[in-house]
């Protein structure tokens, strides 16, 4: 006779499942919820927030990804700000906590496998500039190398620029920002989607400066 917890890999497929899908396969046990606490406490499976779950590192079948993961935890959302200028190699930081763009209200997350925030925007906003990416453990959207910088400009308390040249120090010396790897994105098309997304002089100055900067 199987375990639970063989019993549930052999009828999850995925290495991510929530809570409903556990109480399908566990529906003749007599206390389900009692079984899934002591998975949890044993490391088999493992919460990632409620009713969201993955398997434990001897159970799973792939390596699970923060990126689709923090679709998941929290939605709509798309990967954004720190998280994905540091993916594209605009800064030279490592960014430990998966950031994330949102139209539902700004949240953090602290959870076994690391640590997510959202920041909420207004739907015109969150909306433009995205791509969906893709791997073996899932897919996420993620924000366009410019649509993250301005992102990151717009909810940043500390950027405050009276005038375009203001970004000169900001960009180049408070982000440390790989000024030749900016330049190779910086596209009129993208800028015109996000400034008439944005509708604000804070970031018609941050574009204004890069396109002054790049002719």
């Amino acid at each position: 006779m199987m375990t639970a917890i063989e019993k549930i890999r052999s009828e999850i497929d995925r290495d991510v499942f929530d809570y409903t899908q556990l109480m399908s396969v566990l529906q003749d046990y007599k206390k389900p919820r009692d079984t899934v606490t002591r998975l949890i406490e044993q490391r088999k499976i493992i919460r990632i927030k409620k009713g969201l779950y993955i398997f434990g590192e001897l159970w799973k079948r792939s390596n699970y990804s923060l990126e689709s993961l923090a679709g998941l935890i929290h939605g709509p959302s798309a990967i954004s700000l720190d998280y994905a200028l540091s993916w594209f190699g605009l800064i030279p930081e490592r960014v430990y906590v998966v950031t994330s763009i949102s139209t539902g209200r700004s949240r953090k997350f602290t959870t076994p496998i690391g640590d997510f925030s959202y920041r909420q925007l207004s739907h015109e906003r969150f909306s433009v500039g995205l791509e969906l990416r893709k791997n073996n453990s899932g897919n996420w959207f993620m924000a366009e190398p410019l649509k993250a910088l301005a992102d990151k400009v717009w909810c940043d308390p500390r950027c405050r620029p009276g005038k375009s040249s203001y970004f000169k120090d900001y960009l180049f010396y408070d982000l440390r920002m790989d000024e030749l790897q900016l330049k190779s994105f910086i596209s009129e098309t993208s800028v015109y989607k996000i400034t008439n997304a944005y509708q604000s002089q804070k970031i018609n100055y941050l574009f204004e400066f890069l396109l002054t900067e790049n002719s």
